[in-house]
């Protein structure tokens, strides 16, 4: 599965990015492939083991401010591993001209 997530700490002000790199310290001392990019942090992993960055990361960042917003999108498909490469690399074929197929 593939989880991308959004944690936002609320009452913190504007200037929030030490308050989400608490949370991407934990997603990267994970060891699961993953992806932080301006807006999400997607991970890659079994369900529970996602399920417990995520955990995890929501903790890591309410222990600094005591209230966070979390939006989380998954998608769940059995036998897929690399999703988080193979989604892009298949995009990018589409975008060279190739078929996209694989």
């Amino acid at each position: 599965m593939i989880a991308a997530f959004s944690i936002t700490p609320i009452g913190a002000g504007e200037d929030v990015g030490a308050y989400v790199a608490e949370a991407v310290r934990v997603v990267r001392a994970s060891g699961l492939p993953h992806r932080t990019d301006a807006m999400f942090t997607s991970v890659e992993g079994e369900w529970d083991e996602v399920m417990d960055v995520v955990k995890r990361a929501v903790e890591a960042v309410e222990a600094r401010c005591g209230r966070v917003s979390l939006v989380l999108k998954a998608d769940i498909r059995r036998g897929v591993t690399d999703g988080l490469t193979r989604k892009v690399e298949t995009v990018e074929r589409y975008l060279g001209g190739g078929d996209g197929q694989g």
